[in-house]
């Protein structure tokens, strides 16, 4: 719409001379974005961008519809069409725009109103994991056909609801929906990195865009897949994407962009794709087995190039090219090194070099994680530098802003921002404990709870208290491209309780799960990270202290399995446990020359453990 509505001078005329045409961003205004694509979904039943609002002066919408061509077509309003009835309306029936906006604001204030609080046990989990089971692709894996999105956080629900109901299927079919995307053109097999949704079921045909918030989800459920299986192939996506992500979305300062765009040199995709002659003559005679294994074509599979994807196994491969599989990895991984060499000469796609405090704690956790599976030290402090950028650019009189670029962090922290940084302070607590880490994350829990509470409905509003007042103070309550900023809290509060046992934090996590429970039950696919809270709760966190770690692998064995209701910390010297003394999270437990491993559960502790078998049998 921007080439062809805005930049059409007779529109932009009409425009001018009618209207206050405002431009938002709405990465960096979720609030309003969160407002009128609401109206839009009330309106159209169906939301997206570009997004058209047509407002009063005090903000009330009248008018509403996402992508408009310049001109009619096929029985579509063209915007230049829009624009002027609008005006005309405005001038001649001002008591109809008033009349229709009355009906907008009054409609949308209904939507905020949520359901009768329901009990906390496990028959949620069980409708959820039933409901959402029926919303998968047993051939393709993922959920729905298309277009097809990652979803990280559904899968992950699938992993602890079999971990607590005993049944495979829900492993074998998150297994092989990260396999299928692994293997997919939706992953970038030569750079790394997730791109942003297939336009198939197959996941074959990308919309090739890359987001940070993407690359900092989908490393966490590879590694709690390679946690329970043990693959290679899972903690190769880890690493591969990871090191992407350090490689290209990293700022000097140490905070990540936001996304890469889909086209360079004005094609989507061209950055991405080969035509068979091309790997020909890059990798010469290895080319045919490289060929054969991403199934490379002289026809192609995307406007006559190539999208690398794999739909047959290594050992077929290598079987039909007389290598050893050993040979055909390491022809493979040649191959891979050589494209990738290749395609750094090209254009690349443009960079969102926003940095958001949200997104930026997001992959903080997934860095993290990255780290507790692989114990590469560049992820741990890739982290680090990370919380510290936030903490000098991105702070302000102890408040949170939201987004930082050239220089300059504007805009009052949402909740998103709050609720992801105090999961991520906790996440590197783990770690890394400290008592300046621990009490950074009390003072955003705190500051979270005083000024975005909702005491009504039970939930945190998505502005604070002292944010510029709209038409509506929005909730953000369900997953889209990322996990709500409710459900993120509620699990954060419910763990920061555990180390803490300051009860307003598990007062406040549990409302949220009750008052939004029944509708996660219901609508699974929505809710997948509330769940996974909810999960948490029922089955009650496991309190895992790792002592001493350095003169052992206790903590690392600890932390290779899968263990989703574990808060694991481990503290590696005296001195870092006499600073800790005082959380109750420590009470009790003692420096020995020993590791020592101490478990906790429903408030009883064991004896401080020496073994991985003693320590397995209570988890």
């Amino acid at each position: 719409m921007a080439h062809e509505s805005f930049e059409n001078e007779e529109i932009a005329k009409i425009m001018n001379e009618n209207f206050v045409n405002i431009k938002v961003d709405r990465e960096e205004r979720p609030d309003i974005d969160d407002i009128y694509q609401k109206v839009c979904q009330m309106t159209t039943g169906s939301g997206g961008w570009p997004l058209s609002v047509f407002l009063t002066p005090d903000q009330r919408p009248f008018y509403v519809g996402t992508y408009f061509p310049p001109l009619d077509s096929y029985g579509r309003p063209g915007f230049g069409s829009v624009v002027r009835q609008l005006a005309q309306a405005w001038r001649e029936k001002p008591r109809d725009v008033e009349l229709a906006a009355e009906n907008f604001v009054s409609t949308l204030k209904k939507t905020e109103i949520l359901p009768t609080p329901s009990k906390l046990d496990k028959s949620i989990l069980d409708e959820a994991a039933m409901n959402l089971m029926s919303l998968g692709d047993p051939t393709n894996g993922g959920f729905g056909h298309a277009p097809k999105f990652p979803n990280a956080s559904n899968l992950a629900f699938m992993l602890r609801y079999s971990r607590l109901s005993g049944i495979s299927k829900f492993t074998e079919f998150v297994l092989k929906s990260l396999t299928k995307m692994a293997n997919g053109g939706i992953y970038d097999q030569v750079g790394g990195g997730f791109h942003r949704y297939s336009t198939d079921s197959r996941w074959l045909v990308p919309h090739f865009e890359k987001m940070l918030y993407d690359n900092a989800l989908l490393p966490v459920v590879y590694s709690e897949a390679y946690q329970l299986t043990k693959d290679p192939r899972y903690l190769e996506v880890v690493n591969q994407t990871l090191e992407y992500v350090l490689k290209e979305m990293t700022s000097p300062e140490g905070g990540f962009y936001s996304a890469q765009d889909a086209d360079s040199e004005g094609e989507e995709g061209k950055y991405y794709v080969w035509k068979k002659s091309e790997i020909r003559d890059i990798l010469g005679p290895e080319s045919d087995l490289f060929s054969l294994y991403y199934d490379v074509t002289d026809g192609g599979n995307f406007e006559g190039h190539n999208i690398l994807h794999n739909d047959i196994n290594l050992s077929s491969a290598a079987f039909h090219s007389g290598k050893t599989e050993p040979e055909a990895r390491a022809i493979l991984e040649r191959g891979r090194t050589k494209l990738s060499e290749e395609r750094e000469k090209r254009v690349k796609p443009g960079r969102d070099e926003k940095v958001l405090v949200s997104w930026n704690a997001m992959m903080v956790s997934g860095l993290l994680r990255g780290y507790r599976v692989t114990k590469n030290a560049v992820y741990l402090e890739a982290a680090e530098k990370c919380i510290g950028f936030i903490e000098e650019k991105l702070s302000k009189d102890g408040e949170l802003l939201h987004t930082y670029k050239d220089g300059m962090a504007k805009l009052r922290g949402y909740l998103d921002d709050y609720a992801y940084f105090v999961s991520a302070l906790i996440d590197y607590f783990e770690i890394k404990p400290s008592k300046k880490s621990i009490d950074l994350a009390k003072y955003y829990a705190d500051y979270m709870i005083d000024h975005f509470w909702d005491g009504k409905e039970k939930c945190f509003f998505f502005t604070a208290d002292n944010h510029e007042r709209l038409i509506i103070r929005t909730k953000n309550i369900y997953d889209l491209s990322v996990p709500s900023g409710n459900s993120v809290a509620a699990g954060a509060l419910l763990r920061l309780y555990h180390l803490t046992q300051e009860s307003r934090y598990l007062d406040t996590s549990t409302k949220i799960m009750e008052s939004l429970s029944a509708m996660a039950a219901e609508n699974p696919f929505g809710f997948g990270q509330l769940l996974n809270v909810i999960y948490m709760y029922v089955k009650k966190p496991v309190e895992i202290t790792v002592v001493n770690n350095s003169c052992g692998d206790l903590g690392s064995q600890l932390e290779k399995k899968f263990i989703p209701e574990s808060i694991l910390v481990t503290v590696g010297n005296q001195e870092v446990l006499r600073e800790l003394q005082g959380i109750p999270f420590f009470s009790g437990k003692e420096f020995d020359v020993k590791a020592k491993v101490y478990v906790c559960k429903d408030f009883a502790c064991s004896l401080p453990l020496e073994n991985m078998r003693d320590v397995e049998a209570l988890i």
